[in-house]
């Protein structure tokens, strides 16, 4: 007997979609893309910077999804692994981007007459990118694990730079508290 037909197979979850997506199923795959393509799409849009290699990146993405759709081992879930695939795409995206180019007119300045290059101050792009990567780490920490208490104790230190005793007299704590208040904090925010 042959299995039932799901009339929506949006419906679905994820875990069934990638099993028929591997036996080529293509409506599953269409299934899975509508369903995290915003998602990815935010996601690349806020890490790369000119709006059509965004887009690209975000097929890119999905075609290292339906390629490499055998590796899934279902360890986590398949956003998880999605996701992943997504900050490995833009990773690459980065390597790949070429080097500055030199005009003509800057080679002859230089060939006539020779001088040491100057080191470039600005950052390179996997430079951006992980440091990209680490602002969203720690925001997504200050919004999601803090206590209201941390933030304000945090704020305070940190970005008003005030002294401890004037956090404590502040706030009407101890100054051991306040203490507590930054080491738990710094512990929550630098943990992996």
């Amino acid at each position: 007997m042959a299995a039932p037909q799901i009339r929506d197979i949006g419906a679905l979850d994820d875990e069934l979609l990638v099993e028929r997506m591997r036996r080529g199923d293509e409506a599953a795959f269409e299934a899975l893309y509508e369903r995290y393509f915003k998602r990815i799409a935010l996601f690349v849009g806020r890490r790369v910077d000119n709006r059509a290699d965004a887009e690209e990146t975000v097929q890119e993405v999905f075609i290292n999804v339906f390629s490499s759709i055998q590796s899934y081992r279902g360890d986590a879930p398949f956003v998880a692994w999605v996701f992943g695939l997504t900050r490995r795409t833009i990773a690459s995206r980065y390597k790949r981007r070429q080097h500055p180019v030199v005009s003509i007119e800057d080679e002859d300045i230089a060939s006539s007459a020779p001088h040491p290059a100057a080191p470039s101050s600005l950052p390179s792009p996997d430079e951006m990118y992980d440091c990209r990567e680490r602002a969203d780490a720690l925001a997504s920490a200050l919004a999601e694990k803090l206590s209201d208490e941390q933030r304000e104790v945090f704020r305070l230190h940190h970005l008003e730079e005030r002294s401890i005793a004037e956090i404590a007299l502040a706030l009407g704590k101890s100054e051991d508290s306040v203490k507590s208040h930054l080491y738990r904090t710094r512990k929550l925010l630098l943990a992996p």
